[in-house]
């Protein structure tokens, strides 16, 4: 969606005067600029940009945003509807946050409202309620003073609370979160008479530095120690750095020693990561070294546990912020250096409505408070190594794993003519079962969801097709479901063949819960985790899995694409890949690097300890020049040349991009739209390349017909400068109740 922020820029039209300030507006509504309101009639709260303010929309009362207070209005002053009340006293994003959000807004073509209102929390974004319930906080009882040490031998976790209650004192529920310990574990010490909870009382000074728990000192390799000189000279100044160090490398260690001096200074820090799954872990190291002053903020949260984590962070009180890609946005009045873990994951791009880069807009939040950001990688993305090698960051290497592990060997498996047991084929099988026997662990990758990709019948051909998208149905055989992972859509699986009757149907490939079975199966003395989104929900999940896994026992680890982001686990061995051919033949342009992405971070997940390591790949083609080239010279061999491809062709990070996206229930009209603008951008923007309409990759999703426009340029200036044309187009077009259109710029998919 496009944007046009006029109302907050100069603009030479004729201004109509009130005898009151206005209020600028931003409200959550698909509005191209801000709305003009007069301020509530006898507010004690002096409006300023950042402030909440309840105003009316249409029949509905809602919560906006100041951007700014000026003298005069566009519209007459009776034309002017009056704001309702300021449920604060004081702003609730500060002036650099609403910079941000502005920024952002305007480079990705977005609406204020969405850019500002998204940022915070949803108690925030809502009107007041009359009744919220007081933040709690919780200690141990006088009569837990006379419990005998054995009482609670039974119940090792109501133990292990009770000691950190005793040892820590009044703990908030958020803090005793952090320790793993759950709602239900304190309710049970309060039935038993042992703890007992309390409105927490805000501190108003961060934890003492005696709260800092003590951890095993880390002697850093060379270049460790390298690359904090370098980090720590650039405190106080902006300076971005891309720390690539092959997986295991000891990248987290640099980020901590980093931070402990930028909290030595009084500052505070934000460490971004790309999936919820990380949090737990590098929530642990970070507890372990810096105690009680860590939060964490992801969307797996309650809302009312994100409010309150947001609340500390913009109060100063929590001094290193952990979150996903919308932590970005938490007001941090004392930040002093940006991590960005892992930063070319696709994740860090939000691909429905506010469409964002966080990484990117985490560079242009350090560069405008002037502090150092740190983007770490051990497969770095082509746009940060393009900058590196522009010069506009510097490029910091850790060569090594740390310590005395050494990287995995890396061995092809050739399944072309062999028969597949759960997708794995014989060899597969016996390496797992030696690497158990050993006594290690083993991880299994495959990125499918499901038992099977497709169910199709042997008789008459028919194939699960998804009504509503471009897509094949998924079998779920554990919840007896066909399930589309596009539009969410969940039917009945049947027992026979809706065409021709016949009960012969087969289910075709493999997919993460297929190959659990599979395993348990092949291996039943040894227990089988399956890590997708199907089995990590709720906020614990991943944390039960961590301390299952923190055992050192045998086990198998199976699931997709959330076991290769940067997860450590000591005590595998074997990383078994068993299908990334998928990504060697797919259209889209990023395809090669996805996949030698893909590849080397699973591959990482071997060997990271002192055991070594393996990693075995399934494939059909492994004489494939991306596969020679990835295992014979590593990764800067394998994308070393794809960078200069894309230097040839123009494209990303050489070029600029941008998609223009319709969907409609009716092709032909998403079609004409699109024809309309591209022939007015023709005429304006001679030299600008423009591609389409042409379907997106998937052309129909949700009962919707997606057509496009790629637009590309060597330069962004002209770029957005179409695209704001694009979007004042689009704005006065009439679109129906059920089409829509948006704009994606710097896309990662589709283009």
């Amino acid at each position: 969606m496009g944007v046009r922020l006029a109302s907050l820029l100069s603009v030479a039209l004729p201004q109509r005067m009130s005898k009151e300030q206005i209020l600028r507006v931003a409200v959550a509504a698909p509005l191209r600029q801000a709305l003009d309101y007069l301020p509530p009639l006898g507010a004690a709260v002096t409006a300023c940009p950042g402030l909440r303010v309840i105003v009316p929309l249409g029949a509905r009362r809602v919560v906006g945003i100041v951007l700014d207070v000026v003298a005069a209005s566009d519209l007459a002053p009776e034309r002017l509807k009056r704001a309702i009340g300021f449920p604060d006293t004081a702003p609730v994003i500060p002036a650099d946050i609403l910079d941000l959000c502005l920024f952002a807004a305007r480079y990705y073509h977005a609406t204020p409202g969405e850019a500002v209102l998204n940022t915070l929390p949803a108690g925030l974004r809502s009107l007041p309620r009359s009744r919220i319930r007081a933040i709690l906080q919780w200690r141990v009882t006088p009569a837990s003073e006379a419990l005998p040490a054995s009482a609670l031998k039974r119940s090792p976790r109501l133990a292990a609370a009770m000691a950190f209650l005793r040892e820590q004192g009044p703990a908030s529920e958020a803090l005793c979160r952090l320790a793993g310990i759950g709602a239900a574990q304190l309710r049970s010490l309060e039935s038993r008479g042992l703890a007992m909870s309390e409105p927490c009382v805000a501190a108003t000074e961060p934890p003492p530095e005696a709260e800092t728990a003590s951890v095993k000192e880390h002697i850093p390799s060379r270049a460790q120690a390298a690359a904090l000189v370098t980090l720590e000279s650039h405190l106080g100044s902006f300076h971005c750095s891309l720390l690539e160090g092959v997986t295991g490398s000891g990248k987290t260690e640099v980020y901590l020693r980093l931070i402990e001096q930028a909290l030595a200074a009084g500052r505070q820090a934000l460490v971004l990561v790309p999936e919820i799954g990380l949090t737990p872990q590098t929530r642990q190291r970070f507890v372990q070294r810096f105690g009680a002053r860590v939060g964490v903020l992801h969307s797996g949260l309650g809302d009312r546990e994100r409010e309150t984590t947001w609340n500390e962070a913009a109060s100063g009180r929590l001094r290193v912020l952990i979150g996903t890609r919308s932590a970005l946005f938490t007001p941090l009045p004392e930040l002093g250096v940006i991590v960005v873990d892992e930063e070319h994951d696709g994740s860090f791009k939000q691909q429905e409505g506010f469409r964002y880069s966080a990484r990117d807009l985490a560079v242009y939040r350090a560069r405008r408070l002037g502090i150092p950001i740190v983007l770490g990688s051990a497969t770095p993305s082509t746009e940060s190594l393009a900058n590196c090698r522009a010069g506009r960051f510097v490029h910091l290497e850790l060569p090594q794993r740390a310590g005395k592990a050494r990287a995995p060997s890396t061995r092809l498996l050739d399944i072309r003519g062999q028969t597949l047991d759960g997708g794995m084929c014989a060899e597969m099988i016996d390496a797992i079962g030696h690497q158990l026997g050993a006594g290690n662990q083993v991880l299994v990758f495959l990125n499918r969801r499901g038992w099977a990709p497709l169910l199709s019948c042997s008789d008459c051909g028919w194939m699960a097709d998804c009504h509503h998208c471009d897509a094949r149905l998924t079998l779920h055989k554990a919840a007896d479901l066909l399930w589309c992972h596009h539009c969410d859509a969940r039917i009945p699986a049947p027992t026979s063949c809706p065409g021709c009757h016949s009960a012969r149907l087969l289910a075709l490939g493999a997919g993460t819960e297929r190959t659990e079975h599979t395993l348990q199966r092949q291996f039943p003395a040894f227990p089988v985790h399956r890590i997708d989104r199907g089995t990590m929900q709720g906020a614990l999940a991943m944390d039960k899995l961590y301390g299952e896994i923190g055992t050192g026992e045998p086990c198998i680890l199976v699931g997709t694409q959330m076991l290769a982001k940067g997860h450590h686990f000591p005590c595998v061995t074997l990383a078994a890949i068993i299908d990334l051919d998928g990504g060697l033949f797919s259209p889209d342009y990023r395809a090669a690097e996805r996949t030698g992405q893909l590849l080397v971070q699973v591959g990482g997940r071997a060997g990271r300890a002192e055991r070594p390591g393996e990693v075995l790949i399934q494939t059909l083609h492994p004489q494939h020049p991306w596969m020679e080239r990835l295992l014979s010279g590593g990764y800067r061999a394998f994308i070393d040349p794809i960078l200069a491809e894309r230097e040839t062709w123009g494209l990303p990070p050489f070029g600029h991009l941008a998609i223009l996206r319709v969907e409609s229930p009716r092709e032909r009209s998403a079609i004409e739209v699109l024809a309309d603008v591209k022939a007015h951008l023709r005429r304006r923007f001679t030299e600008l390349d423009i591609v389409g309409p042409v379907p997106a990759q998937m052309a129909r999703r949700a009962g919707r017909y997606r057509m496009q426009l790629l637009l590309r340029d060597a330069r962004r200036a002209p770029l957005h400068a179409a695209l704001e044309a694009a979007c004042q187009l689009l704005d006065a077009h009439r679109f129906g109740a059920h089409e829509r259109w948006q704009v994606d710029v710097d896309p990662l998919e589709g283009a």
